[in-house]
């Protein structure tokens, strides 16, 4: 019954791709291909217009746009997988901007007392029924709330709401995803794509970003993050007014990162903010490990002080310390064009099979850089070569990264962004300075004793607790061996027994 109720939702499903010339994500199955073709056929006389003369990702942006909130999740979520849906279409997906028709006012405060089980009109001094803004999954509205001081004035604040309904959507779409995963992962040219993985990975994310406490936590560790620079600032969370349903924080103002002539008109130097936001994020990426990644213009801002504002923090992703010495390894070995030291960095961090050929995949390395890497300085795009690096390394099995995913997708932003207030400039080689510092500071010889010494007061840290256990597990071992020795029935169940018991003993000792 299930599958007959994801057939005919694929074919409604079908019909809206027909009508956007987007269908090839159908063709990718044989069991979805008679469903294209149905389709397309039924589609008729109504296909859209403007749809016309666009490339495959542009025309299933619009389509996946038209089929609302999941979809527009999942077309986000496959903007950061170049490795499945190939470079031209990720960054076209990487565009689609969750702008829908709001849902009423009413609506709205009425989820905001259910959540926070307060009257509106006790929690804010005022708000706004009409809304600010609205996405796939909540819409924000402004509000104001009266000071705990007498003297100032009524403090204003941004309220997040999620839309009604949007749980039990998601829910149902993501059953449809799982359907169509589990047909993925059966054919044998899908499945080392993981679909069924990349669906569950999606269903994660969506359920993170459907409890706004998450994302009050997220703002509230990148503001703590960046408190000693007054040129990033983050919203405060007003934690008595956020819930599971329900997110408020200070109200910040600005102009759009993105609005090149308003910049100029208030006489900013665009060079220096496109410099000022490479600072920005090689912090949060390299020194933090912890990015904002849904940099679109729309969650951008400017200060009257010139400060850059972020909101909006569904999206964060994390890099481990690894992770982030690989990056910067990898980067400066990119932009020096010593290929074979970015081989190198791939191997020794485990990412390459060590049976794969040094020199061909610094051949390989090559071939994708020099065409990025040999264009004009402002035209260079790391999102673009990160893009082409992991087509290439699937060819020498090298594992996929989601971290990295995330993360060149979000250099795609950045760099949109970059080229729109400066396109004679290059963040990414106005970032480099600080790479090289930072490398300095963590990569050399003082940073990897203190690394070491760090790594090693944790390992004697966790000793004890390890001779403990160790001691528990020889005990246990010790009497299974007399019992054994004295040739009890239990014997043939207990020598298994033993042989596990030795294992875990040398397991704990080896993990210490």
């Amino acid at each position: 019954m299930a599958s007959v109720r994801h057939l005919w939702r694929l074919f409604v499903i079908g019909l809206t791709l027909a009508r956007y010339d987007a269908l090839f994500p159908l063709a990718w199955l044989p069991q979805t291909r008679v469903v294209a073709r149905l389709a397309k056929l039924f589609a008729g006389l109504t296909r859209v217009p403007a749809a016309r003369d666009k490339r495959d990702g542009e025309r299933l942006a619009l389509a996946l746009t038209a089929l609302g909130p999941s979809f527009i999740k999942l077309g986000q979520a496959l903007s950061t997988r170049s490795d499945i849906v190939g470079t031209a279409m990720a960054e076209d997906l990487s565009a689609l901007q969750d702008r829908l028709p709001p849902f009423d006012g009413a609506l709205a405060r009425a989820a905001i007392e259910e959540s926070l089980e307060e009257p509106v009109d006790s929690l804010f001094a005022s708000f706004e029924d009409e809304p600010v803004a609205a996405a796939s999954i909540a819409q924000v509205h402004f509000a104001t709330i009266t000071p705990t001081e007498e003297d100032r004035p009524a403090q204003p604040v941004a309220v997040k709401v999620l839309r009604p309904g949007a749980e039990a959507a998601l829910t149902r779409d993501l059953a449809l995803f799982r359907w169509l995963a589990g047909l993925a992962e059966r054919h044998p040219a899908l499945q080392r794509l993981k679909p069924v993985e990349v669906v569950e990975t999606f269903a994660e994310s969506v359920r993170l970003e459907m409890d706004l406490r998450m994302e009050a936590a997220a703002a509230s560790e990148l503001r703590e993050n960046f408190a000693d620079d007054p040129l990033f600032r983050v919203p405060a969370v007003d934690w008595r007014r956020t819930g599971q349903r329900v997110l408020t924080t200070e109200r910040i103002g600005g102009i759009p990162a993105h609005d090149a002539a308003a910049l100029q008109a208030a006489g900013f130097d665009l060079e220096e903010v496109v410099g000022r936001a490479a600072s920005v994020f090689f912090r949060q990426v390299f020194e933090h490990g912890f990015f904002h990644a849904d940099m679109h213009p729309g969650n951008l801002f400017i200060g009257e002080d010139g400060a850059l504002l972020v909101v909006d923090f569904g999206i964060m992703g994390r890099l481990d310390r690894a992770t982030r010495n690989y990056l910067a390894d990898m980067l400066l070995g990119f932009l020096q064009a010593d290929y074979r030291r970015v081989a190198a960095v791939h191997f020794r961090a485990g990412y390459i099979p060590a049976d794969k050929s040094a020199d061909t995949f610094t051949q390989a390395l090559r071939s994708v850089a020099e065409p990025i890497l040999g264009r004009p300085a402002a035209e260079i795009s790391i999102a673009r070569l990160l893009a082409q690096l992991f087509q290439i390394t699937k060819q020498f099995e090298m594992e996929t990264q989601p971290q990295l995913l995330l993360l060149q997708k979000t250099m795609l932003l950045a760099e949109g962004v970059g080229r729109q207030l400066a396109p004679n400039t290059n963040m990414w080689l106005l970032a480099e300075p600080l790479i090289r510092a930072w490398m300095r500071e963590n990569r050399g010889p003082e940073a990897q004793l203190a690394h070491a010494a760090r790594d090693g007061l944790e390992t004697l840290a966790r000793l004890p607790k390890a001779v403990r256990a160790f001691e528990d597990v020889s005990s246990n071992l010790g009497r299974a061996v007399t019992t054994l020795e004295n040739g009890r029935s239990g014997a043939p169940i207990l020598w298994p027994l033993a042989v596990l018991a030795l294992a875990g003993a040398i397991a704990l000792v080896t993990l210490v």
